[in-house]
């Protein structure tokens, strides 16, 4: 009686699990599917340059568990025809190794590996040729020394802190303008008098220790470089490395003399290392020169 339960139990348990990996497999392709579908819905490239930028990856982490689910049930079918043993609670185990291995492995990927590839996915997006809506015009991007003339001061100000990078297109039939905005390389916050992006740290102040001496509570102060409008916060200090640090996203500019990417890295013995990525010579030298690690938030 008791071996009729267990192979009556066996069967349906491998028979779950067939459709359990097909339905896993299946929600794995379908979430592909409706990402790329919704992206193609998109017709400005803007508006699909941030999406893609801000979802893409989360998407396809989500392909990639159910992947991996679908991947990992068929395991268990190892046994199919045994009685219930030992053997059944390792292939269980192994299937969930088997399952978190790939979404891990994916995960990985997705987060240091194929950024490079959607960079390039980016770059195409934010340089291929605007159409102006109101005539159907293709429109020319300006240089970075054409553009400044169609730029406010304050946009002026947070290009030059690398907060803010401003595309400007031009109509040559209607001088018709468009301006898109992007991030920039260096961490930049929203000045609250003048509303642009240039408010940055110009001094720190530890004003609380722990017993060891380690700081324990920090003061910024920051001042914006265009209204010049300041402002005080008070941060907690985490005694674990690394817990104080994030690593910023660079982001990058439009090429001007045939250079694929100029790469910065720096190392800091308080901040460990951080990388900036360029694709203009010119942008490069500007941004070492006008450098201050103090400065930077």
């Amino acid at each position: 009686m008791d071996e009729i339960q267990e192979s009556e139990f066996l069967v349906a348990w491998h028979n779950g699990i067939i459709i359990g990996a097909i339905i896993s497999i299946a929600i794995s392709i379908l979430i592909y599917l409706f990402y790329n579908l919704k992206v193609s819905m998109i017709a400005d490239n803007k508006e699909k340059y941030e999406y893609i930028n801000k979802s893409e990856i989360r998407w396809y982490k989500w392909m990639f568990y159910a992947l991996g689910l679908g991947l990992g049930m068929p395991i268990n079918l190892y046994g199919a025809g045994k009685e219930v043993g030992t053997w059944f609670f390792v292939l269980f185990f192994i299937s969930i190794a088997g399952a978190t291995l790939v979404g891990y492995v994916a995960s990985l990927i997705l987060d240091y590996y194929y950024p490079t590839k959607l960079s390039a996915k980016l770059r195409k997006l934010r340089y291929t040729p605007r159409i102006n809506k109101k005539t159907g015009n293709k429109m020319r991007l300006l240089s970075e020394d054409e553009e400044d003339v169609h730029l406010q001061e304050g946009m002026q100000a947070e290009e030059n802190v690398f907060s803010i990078d401003y595309d400007v297109w031009i109509d040559e039939k209607t001088s018709d303008i468009l301006i898109e905005k992007y991030e920039g390389h260096l961490v930049a916050l929203q000045c609250g008098n003048c509303g642009f992006y240039t408010m940055r740290v110009v001094k720190e102040e530890i004003v609380e220790t722990h017993e060891d001496g380690q700081p324990k509570e920090l003061v910024k102060n920051y001042q914006c470089s265009y209204c010049k409008n300041v402002r005080a916060t008070q941060f907690h200090i985490s005694q674990k490395q690394g817990d104080d640090y994030k690593h910023q996203k660079p982001a990058i500019k439009r090429n001007t003399r045939g250079i694929e990417m100029i790469k910065i890295e720096i190392h800091s013995t308080h901040d460990g290392k951080k990388f900036y990525e360029f694709e203009s010579l010119e942008q490069a030298q500007k941004f070492i020169k006008e450098f201050d690690k103090d400065k930077v938030a």
